[in-house]
């Protein structure tokens, strides 16, 4: 048979031979013979591909599939909730959590087998044992630093795994690393996925919330609470007890009626405007946020209002402590309970923020004075998180509340050289978890006996989410989102959930 392209009268004689049309010179007649044969493609190919969906969801009701967004989980969870508590600048496990005798028994030293180490800042020097001593906490006797006597109290509740590890070891992807599981920008947030998985708790509060240092944002700012690749809903909202969300107060001279008539004609056209472009995601996201703004004028101030708190749990968390940065840190802390208790799913609170031209500063990134920069930044952060801590328990919300405690890295057991400060340390430090599903008192995995790699049980940044994900009833590998030609997860393609710090360790 012989095909009608070849002998199509309108074609060329070179184009007779190759059989294929000459584009650069091709004629009216034969543009719209392709072009019909096109369209019919064109439309079959969207018929199957609607039959093809509605095919594929039919499936999925008849197996009952999970859904994400409707408060489901793949399993039965342990928590409905999570508070982050993050110390960027790369907080020292050999300063806080993680006691190292050999420090001070060949302080002076070089560390063995690296003695022309280079890290992050320049050469290392010799070792330096922590300034301060480290004391036994709780009936476990676990012991951790001097500077923390409050949160000492809490030893018997809390997971240490003390042999995290990360892919960098510089601040900004740091972060970024520790918030989404990718050192670099454009994944979502560890609290937008669990926003994408679980939903809304409370339709007048943010699903997500992001509380930053008085002082100032982390590293990489709002790239560690983005929602990345999902849809912008899911992305954290910014709040803080010095800085509550702005312009939610009906402007006196709006009637509660006006606003109300006002509110339901935006809405009609909003409505509209979005069906007519039904894959910008970021066009409902904004109408979802007004609207959830609207709704907030009567929620959000009450939930910040801190003076409804009675004097004894502003005495609990210092709110009015003489230290100006360790009252604002502990009216966000109270702040963080009161989001929580009210509904919100995550709740990411820091302590400190993005570096400045003076190391150690602002954050936990001691390079040249360590002992001065902690005893600035521990007493700050201790009897403020441990009220937090305290006063979730006493409320009964540590039951279904899942608390971690993260930072980007730890820090050389090594002066930085010419220094009496610590570098960066990306192969080995600590984290902890502690809560609903969590098993007090353990202690997982080590560091080397200077504190310098992760040597047994040695844990990633995936491993610490795939447990925080089993803990709150998700398998990591089924919560994905299709992106970019692939199903990407907050896990990567790695994890595995840690059993030995669960507390039923029977069906893990």
């Amino acid at each position: 048979m012989v095909s009608p392209i070849v002998n199509d009268p309108a074609m060329k004689p070179n184009e007779m031979h190759t059989g294929k049309p000459d584009v650069t010179d091709i004629t009216r007649r034969s543009f719209l013979a392709h072009m019909q044969t096109a369209l019919a493609g064109v439309g079959l190919l969207d018929l199957w591909s609607r039959e093809s969906a509605k095919a594929s969801e039919k499936q999925e009701e008849t197996r009952g599939a999970w859904r994400p967004g409707r408060g489901e989980t793949h399993f039965a969870p342990k928590a409905k909730r999570v508070l982050q508590i993050f110390c960027p600048g790369g907080a020292s496990h050999l300063d806080l959590w993680d006691e190292k005798p050999s420090l001070t028994k060949y302080a002076g030293k070089p560390l063995p087998g690296e003695e022309n180490f280079v890290s992050f800042q320049g050469k290392n020097g010799t070792l330096m044992p922590s300034p301060w001593p480290f004391r036994p906490g709780g009936n476990s006797g676990k012991r951790i630093s001097s500077m923390l006597p409050h949160l000492a109290r809490h030893v018997d509740d809390i997971a240490f795994i003390h042999s995290m590890t990360s892919k960098t070891n510089t601040h900004g992807p740091g972060c970024i690393f520790m918030n989404t599981g990718h050192p670099s920008e454009g994944f979502p947030s560890a609290g937008a996925w669990l926003s994408y998985a679980l939903g809304s708790a409370n339709d007048n509060l943010p699903t997500y919330v992001a509380i930053p240092d008085i002082r100032g944002e982390p590293p990489n700012g709002k790239a560690n609470w983005s929602n990345g690749f999902l849809p912008a809903r899911h992305q954290g909202i910014v709040m803080s007890a010095q800085r509550p969300i702005r312009n939610l107060r009906r402007p006196d001279s709006i009637s509660s009626a006006e606003e109300a008539a006002s509110r339901d004609v935006l809405r009609l056209l909003n409505q509209r405007h979005a069906d007519a472009h039904p894959g910008w995601s970021e066009l409902r996201a904004r109408i979802a946020s007004y609207e959830l703004a609207a709704r907030m004028q009567l929620s959000a101030p009450e939930v910040s209002n801190l003076s409804a708190e009675p004097a004894s749990i502003h005495r609990l968390y210092g709110t009015e402590d003489s230290n100006q940065l360790k009252a604002a840190y502990a009216r966000n802390c109270l702040l963080a309970r009161r989001l929580l208790e009210r509904g919100v799913r995550f709740v990411q609170l820091y302590c400190a923020s993005r570096a400045s031209g003076v190391d150690g500063l602002l954050n936990w990134d001691a390079h040249k004075t360590l002992k001065p920069d902690y005893e600035r930044h521990c007493p700050i952060f201790d009897q403020p998180t441990a009220a937090l801590l305290t006063d979730l328990k006493q409320r009964g919300l540590l039951a279904d509340t899942l608390v971690l405690w993260t930072t980007e890295f730890g820090r050389m057991p090594t002066r930085q050289e010419g220094t009496s400060g610590r570098d960066h340390n990306p192969d080995g430090f600590t984290c902890w978890m502690m809560g609903a599903g969590i098993a007090g008192g353990v202690s997982y995995g080590a560091t080397d006996e200077f504190g310098r790699r992760a040597v047994e049980d040695v844990t990633t940044v995936w491993d610490f989410y795939a447990t925080v994900l089993h803990v709150l009833g998700f398998d990591h590998t089924r919560l994905t989102w299709y992106y970019n030609g692939l199903d990407r997860r907050l896990t990567d393609v790695h994890g595995r959930v840690i059993r030995e710090i669960l507390s039923d360790r029977s069906n893990v």
